[in-house]
């Protein structure tokens, strides 16, 4: 499979994963994710079921995800988006990195930010 192939089929799994997620269906991510699946969130933890689980009580489950770009290679999918978690607030901007292999993926690195104040980012977050 060239390149470009195994990186268009990892776009679309990471895709289609998030939309699912970001409908509610948080098990997923128990088929997206590899058994001994890595996580270097601090506070995160590894191994497929303990970060479902984790994530499953987490805020994130229960916020509207909006998603503003994927980007994607033969290895690594990033995905930025808008997470409003429905406290009132602006939300969060979020950038996830997925690496994957064979189809799954197997590890995962995020940067989360608070959206400020329109007036202290002129050319916006998103």
């Amino acid at each position: 499979m060239s390149e470009n192939s195994v990186a268009e089929r990892n776009r679309e799994l990471v895709l289609r994963g998030f939309k699912e997620f970001a409908a509610g269906n948080v098990d997923i991510l128990r088929t997206l994710l590899r058994e001994d699946f890595v996580e270097h969130s601090p506070g995160n933890p590894s191994g497929r079921d303990a970060f479902v689980e984790f994530i499953a009580n987490s805020p994130v489950a229960r916020s509207r995800l909006d998603l503003k770009r994927i980007v994607a290679d033969a290895e690594y999918v990033v995905v930025h988006y808008h997470m409003d978690t429905g406290d009132g607030g602006r939300g969060h901007a979020v950038v996830d990195l997925w690496r994957l292999v064979d189809g799954q993926i197997v590890e995962h690195w995020d940067v989360v930010q608070p959206v400020p104040e329109s007036s202290d980012v002129p050319n916006g977050m998103f």
